[in-house]
């Protein structure tokens, strides 16, 4: 590996250290959902790797969806979107934060709609609780972390009206990563195809 690519290896290892460490403004957000905010920065302080479970419903809701299906509402809403609140990553699942009251109105969206594609989420709001990661990278491969980390004391987060664009341009239109993953090769467009249904 040549001095260059080392150090553009080191700078890209920088980019996403910081995209998924929490800054202070961002843990005093967090720290603010808590029933006592500054308990929660005082564990921190301690342990700043160490998850902890916070109430939904007044900072934040979360939508709780598949690795893949989030990985795909991610790709739309930072590409053609308007980006996205923090975004964790637990248990195989991604946890998007979302404005407060999200939790409620999003599935009274879809069913209203009757979007059948979407596979089913989990929305957590007021009155439930997440585990949420600690404010830098976990050492354990299976531990929460984030994918998108909090930096501010006020982040933007998306509501139920982004979150249901995203999920249905997700669930219409899978990405190209997607389709190759198919198992079958891709159809010559330009094949000759002959009806062999009728044999003498």
């Amino acid at each position: 590996m040549s001095i260059r690519q080392r150090e553009e290896a080191a700078e890209t290892e920088e980019a996403e250290e910081a995209l998924v460490t929490v800054t202070p403004e961002g843990a005093t957000w967090l720290a603010s959902a808590a029933p006592y905010p500054r308990s929660t920065l005082a564990l921190w302080e301690d342990r700043p790797g160490a998850p902890v479970v916070l109430p939904c419903g007044s900072a934040f809701d979360v939508v709780n969806v598949t690795a893949v299906f989030g990985r795909r509402m991610l790709d739309l809403l930072w590409g053609e979107g308007a980006g996205s609140g923090p975004v964790a990553r637990h248990r195989g699942r991604t946890l998007l934060f979302a404005a407060p009251g999200t939790a409620q109105r999003l599935p009274a969206l879809l069913g209203w709609e009757e979007w059948t594609e979407v596979p089913p989420l989990l929305c957590h709001g007021a009155g439930d609780a997440v585990t949420v990661p600690g404010l830098r990278r976990p050492e354990h491969p299976g531990a929460p972390r984030w994918l998108v980390a909090p930096d501010s004391r006020h982040p933007w987060l998306p509501g139920p009206d982004v979150l249901l664009w995203a999920c249905v341009r997700a669930a219409r239109n899978p990405t190209p990563t997607d389709r190759r993953l198919s198992i079958f090769p891709p159809a010559d467009q330009d094949a000759k195809v002959y009806d062999v249904s009728r044999r003498r």
